[in-house]
């Protein structure tokens, strides 16, 4: 007779084997050597309840290696959240609750979405941080924040170079409350380990400041769980557990590459579970005493720390109801009640930057909203994303509120995301346009996960100057208005830049760019608030019956206005329309969207010093750049590539003939 702890075990990697045999689709190795990893950190460890999966303090569990899905859906079914038997039954299937990867709101127990190598670790790393920052921000706030945040990876998530920007940031940050588990099973898809990687794992973690343990033996519970137990102890450093398991354990294939991402079939997965887990039972059977088990386990631990949780809740609502209050609402990301509405006033015919208004608009914002906790990729004085008067945040200072990424964008995106996975807390980070390439696999999750992360892009066009067209963004913008579920904002002035910002902090599922430049751009006369909330509007109007409309966005603007002055001594008359956000105003009805464009796309420009692709779509001609630009002083790159008022004047007159 097998022990409950081995009986549970076999009955996991017996559902991961049927679940993946009937798709005839899935990555057995990982879920097989895993599995009594995350047996013994959920009916052991893991403090969650399965009745709310949403509960704040519960603690966070990211399977950074989502190919291993199989495994993740065995153990939320066995732990009793709502994922039923038939769901595994219909793993992989079109829009089953047990799809391919895991998927953040699509089926509940799920933390994060993950999948993509290497970026659970980051998000993990960024719920971590959250939980630190959001404990400090309160008064007494260890008494309502205050969990563990757990992550499983393998081999290929630690190849990816994204890790160790992750890895790096989490150890100098001493976020000891993250735990991060290696199932080092050496062997990737195409093969052995050792084709491509040879590093000290252990070297590695160790030098960026973090606790390492190791356990042997991945089928060994008593270690495994020890080791867990050691890692919750540490009190300045997370926590790597290096775990020696046998990818595909119990298959005639194991130990292989043949097991990674190929189903066993029927007759290995038979003798996987008759002859190695002593397992000899009909496909997705799971024994009454192992279900009894992890609801003495993983379920009664959970209910009971949630009820002791709601009783501590209440008793700290009494004390300080308004923070109590201020933690609720704050869940769900909403922030709407806290944003002004009303703009403040500026200075008839000033001049500014985008990025310096977008920083006086975020140290505006961030006195009326709470937890709002960001930073940059180390130009935060390029992109103004330093809070004034602020204090960074550290080890020693959770309270602050700056947080210096370092030079690690695409890790800081990801972060960003955990941040919001986790909840109770808004973020945002920037960096130059041009990087947003770094980031774009970080910035698509986002949107995948319906997530309302904040980037700040400046030095938005050529007019970055010396620089040269390794630092001056040409196709970003068509790259990021390409992403679903993703707003991309370009600002024309200061009015327009506080605008956009309030409508980045009033999403709650959808991720925003703002797009800001680098020189300084005229406070247009008609900008207004009500025009951005719309996408785009007419910010000049035609003098009398407009032959053409000029759709411009940004710094751009303005030069179509000094255009449409031009224009009109020449008899042409032009509208001009700012058009910050292409997916804003694709949302709006009908009649405004012909309002505002007025004419026939044959009479439309579209004005942007950037790439025209996907212009057409607005505008039948266009003024833009499809290529590289070049080091000089600004006004010399803009006239090199004639991007002037009078050669918009002459391309209008040319339409017109």
């Amino acid at each position: 007779m097998k022990d409950i702890q081995e009986l549970s075990v076999a009955t996991i990697r017996s559902l991961c084997i049927d679940m993946i045999n009937k798709a005839n689709s899935g990555h057995p190795g990982m879920a097989l050597g895993s599995a009594p990893i995350l047996y013994t950190l959920f009916t052991k460890h893991l403090v969650a309840d399965p009745k709310d999966p949403e509960w704040a303090n519960r603690d966070r569990f990211v399977l950074s290696a989502g190919h291993a899905s199989s495994l993740l859906y065995a153990m939320l079914h066995l732990c009793g959240y709502e994922l039923s038997l038939d769901d595994l039954k219909k793993f992989r299937q079109l829009d089953s609750l047990t799809p391919g990867h895991p998927e953040y709101h699509w089926t509940k127990g799920v933390d994060a979405t993950s999948g993509p190598l290497g970026q659970g670790i980051a998000q993990a790393v960024g719920m971590a941080l959250a939980e630190a920052s959001i404990a400090a921000n309160y008064t007494d706030g260890s008494k309502i924040m205050n969990h563990y945040t757990y992550v499983l990876c393998g081999d290929g998530c630690l190849q990816e170079g994204l890790s160790q920007e992750a890895i790096s940031f989490a150890g100098h940050q001493k976020l000891n409350k993250l735990i991060l588990f290696y199932d080092a099973n050496q062997v990737t898809l195409d093969g052995g380990l050792d084709l491509s990687f040879s590093e000290n794992v252990k070297a590695r973690f160790i030098a960026s400041e973090w606790n390492v343990l190791e356990v042997e033996d991945g089928n060994d519970l008593k270690a495994i769980d020890k080791a867990i137990s050691e890692a919750k102890k540490s009190k300045d450093k997370p926590t790597m557990i290096m775990v020696h398991t046998v990818i595909g354990f119990g298959s005639a294939k194991q130990g292989t590459s043949k097991v990674h991402g190929s189903p066993l079939g029927v007759d290995d997965g038979k003798h996987a579970k008759v002859e190695v887990y002593g397992f000899d039972h009909e496909d997705f059977y799971i024994p009454e005493e192992v279900k009894g088990h992890f609801e003495e386990t993983f379920m009664a631990r959970g209910q009971k720390a949630h009820e002791e949780y709601d009783k501590v809740f209440e008793q700290y609502k009494e004390k300080h109801e308004a923070e109590a209050v201020r933690f609720e609402s704050l869940q769900n990301l909403d922030l709407s009640k806290y944003i002004p509405e009303e703009l403040p006033d500026f200075v008839a015919g000033s001049s500014t930057s985008t990025r310096v208004a977008s920083g006086r608009a975020l140290n505006a914002y961030m006195l009326a909203c709470p937890m709002l906790v960001g930073g940059s990729a180390d130009v935060a004085g390029s992109v103004m994303t330093k809070l004034d008067g602020g204090v960074n945040f550290t080890p020693e200072h959770r309270e602050g509120h700056n947080v210096n990424w370092g030079i690690r964008e695409f890790a800081m995106g990801c972060m960003q995301n955990g941040m919001l996975l986790h909840g109770g807390i808004r973020s945002y980070v920037g960096c130059f346009a041009v990087f947003s390439d770094y980031m774009k696999p970080a910035i698509r999750m986002a949107a995948l996960s319906h997530l309302p992360g904040i980037y700040l892009f400046s030095h938005d066009s050529i007019a970055v100057g010396e620089d040269g067209p390794t630092h001056q963004p040409i196709e970003q913008l068509a790259m990021l208005r390409s992403i679903p579920n993703m707003r991309v904002l370009r600002p024309a002035d200061e009015r327009e830049t506080y605008s956009c910002w309030k409508l980045a902090l009033k999403s709650t599922k959808t991720p925003t760019a703002l797009i800001l430049s680098r020189q300084n751009l005229p406070l247009l006369e008609n900008s207004n608030d009500e025009g951005v909330s719309k996408g785009a509007y007419v910010v000049s109007k035609e003098n009398k019956k407009a032959d053409l409309v000029l759709i411009a966005t940004g710094s751009e603007v303005a030069l179509a206005i000094e255009a449409q002055k031009k224009l009109l001594e020449k008899k042409i008359d032009v509208r001009v329309v700012s058009m910050p956000s292409w997916e804003i105003f694709n949302e709006q009805p009908k009649e405004y969207k012909r309002e505002v464009m007025l004419l026939p796309s044959e009479r439309r420009v579209s004005v942007e010093m950037l790439s025209t692709f996907g212009w057409g779509k607005w505008a039948k001609y266009h003024m833009g750049l499809d290529n590289f630009g070049a080091s000089a002083p600004a006004k010399d790159v803009i006239n090199k590539f004639d991007f002037t008022s009078d050669h918009l004047v002459a391309l209008c007159e040319n339409i017109l003939k």
